[in-house]
């Protein structure tokens, strides 16, 4: 199995003009010309300076990756399979659970 880095830069979406529920604070991101302003809400502007964040985070710990691979070719991995029945259930009730909501 391939653990890949799924994440992607925010999808471009529709900037509102300020309007929207929850943008009591306003950044401005250009200067004011022929009357057009564009601004974005202060959730969209947190939510590019966590994107700009997370970019430079790795989302897999490479050590304990090498570590699991390490213990599986030299036969020492065991699975708790206890514990692995125990989370699939959750899992599947959780999903259960979310999709009556």
């Amino acid at each position: 199995m391939k653990v890949e880095k799924t994440a992607s830069t925010l999808p471009a979406g529709k900037i509102s003009d300020g309007n929207a529920r929850g943008t009591s604070t306003r950044a401005s991101t250009a200067p004011q010309q022929s009357g057009t302003s564009v601004s974005l809400g202060a959730t969209a502007t947190q939510l590019a300076k966590m994107q700009s964040s997370m970019d430079n985070t790795s989302a897999v710990d490479a050590n304990k990756v090498a570590e699991i691979k390490k213990a599986i070719s030299d036969g020492l991995f065991q699975v708790n399979s206890g514990v692995v029945a125990d989370r699939l259930i959750q899992s599947v009730h959780d999903l259960i659970n979310k999709s009556q909501a």
